[in-house]
């Protein structure tokens, strides 16, 4: 990998097996640095237009949804925020990225115009929304309000 100049900019090396970032450095106040081997998708399910309708749309459980893309870094700084969420809310909560680069009808029916955007589904309609990257509390505190409020509605 080259040296980085002063001016911002991203240098990444992409694995496109797994279209997930090897390793993204980001030059000047938003510095990220993602060890070999990371895998944007990780351990949330990955979601397409192909199956958005069954994996999302018929779900009566609370649906998140990652839209992402590959070359997005503060996509990269949230995936791991994700995975997280996904394990600890296992049983709780339908954890879904949809890569937008690959899936463009999904994310234009529902106006994803910056990523990461996180959307909340609950049978079938869009619940809530969540634009830009974000720490795990505030992902949390949306999360548990929602289970809250859809509890009786399951």
């Amino acid at each position: 990998m080259t040296q980085p100049s002063r001016a911002h900019r991203w240098i990444c090396a992409f694995d496109s097996k797994n279209l997930a970032g090897v390793r993204c450095l980001g030059v000047g106040s938003g510095a990220i640095i993602l060890k070999e081997g990371t895998h944007v998708a990780g351990d949330a399910l990955k979601v397409e237009d192909s199956t958005w309708d069954a994996e999302v749309m018929k779900a009566t459980e609370l649906v998140m949804v990652d839209f992402w893309a590959v070359w997005c870094g503060p996509c990269q700084m949230v995936a791991p925020i994700v995975d997280e969420l996904a394990q600890e809310y296992a049983g709780k909560l339908k954890v879904r990225k949809l890569n937008t680069d690959e899936n463009p009808e999904v994310a234009g029916r529902y106006q994803v115009m910056s990523i990461p955007t996180i959307l909340f589904f609950k049978n079938g309609r869009q619940v809530e929304k969540l634009v830009g990257a974000r720490p795990k509390r505030q992902f949390k505190e949306m999360i548990d309000a929602l289970l809250a409020q859809h509890a009786g509605t399951a």
